[in-house]
């Protein structure tokens, strides 16, 4: 069984690991990178508190401006990126649960 390699990214100075395709690395970083400065945004406002839920927010956000991008007439090929944010949100998820589990042990 072919086992996807993994990649540490870090968001809040915290890391975590990945799985991603070798061809999807730079990506991925990229992704991380922008997440990390929006939910420091998020954070830096101080108006909401908890990880989680700075997290929430910042998916919110990113979002919001994918449909706005999507429904202001983007490109048509927008559904490219639609797979693309799919499997980033499938990564951040596997993320956000292992930070779970880590505040919880």
């Amino acid at each position: 069984m072919n086992r996807v390699p993994t990649i540490t990214v870090e968001i809040l100075d915290k890391e975590y690991q990945v799985a991603c395709p070798p061809e999807q690395e730079e990506e991925l970083l990229d992704a991380a990178r922008h997440l990390d400065v929006q939910m420091r945004d998020i954070r830096a406002a101080g108006k909401v508190i908890g990880l989680e839920r700075v997290a929430i927010m910042a998916a919110l956000n990113l979002s919001y401006d994918l449909l706005h991008s999507r429904n202001s007439g983007a490109p048509h090929g927008i559904d490219n990126h639609e797979d693309r944010v799919a499997t980033l949100n499938s990564q951040l998820d596997e993320a956000l649960y292992q930070l779970r589990q880590l505040e919880i042990n």
